[in-house]
């Protein structure tokens, strides 16, 4: 019974010493394998639909715009940028996809930009995804194009 009883103890005295071994080292019971943390390569900081970009910043930021503007553009910064990928500026027209436009970004901070020439008929609602290159949507912005 002596030995029995001991033998619990020292059980007992090594699952203490493990829970505080882990609580120490941040590792999470829920997660044994100790999974590593990846950083995302690039950061998605701003995202704004505009009337244009003038030196390299949005001008006229809206979420409605004129179709006597003639143009919309789609402005993103990202920040920061780990190594040097893609990112795509996906078009809807209502719910459609209109333009798939593909843009380079570069570390360590990159801004970008997308536009389309306004018709007529593209009077409505739309919406531009960004996404990363894994197809990823990072932001959805969405806008109207009026008379």
């Amino acid at each position: 019974m002596k030995t029995m009883f001991l033998c619990r103890n020292k059980v007992m005295g090594w699952v203490g010493v493990l829970v505080i071994r882990l609580m120490l080292s941040g590792t999470a019971l829920a997660d044994p394998a100790g999974a590593e943390v990846i950083a995302p390569k690039l950061q998605l900081v701003t995202a704004v639909m505009c009337e244009d970009v003038v030196n390299r910043l949005p001008y006229n930021e809206a979420v409605v715009f004129s179709i006597a503007g003639g143009k919309v553009s789609c402005f993103t910064l990202f920040d920061p940028v780990l190594e040097r990928t893609a990112v795509y500026h996906n078009w809807y027209y209502r719910d459609n996809l209109s333009t798939k436009i593909k843009l380079l970004v570069n570390p360590p901070r990159w801004a970008t930009y997308s536009s389309i020439q306004l018709r007529e008929a593209d009077k409505g609602p739309w919406r531009v995804e960004v996404t990363d290159s894994e197809g990823n949507v990072l932001q959805t912005i969405r806008f109207s194009i009026t008379d």
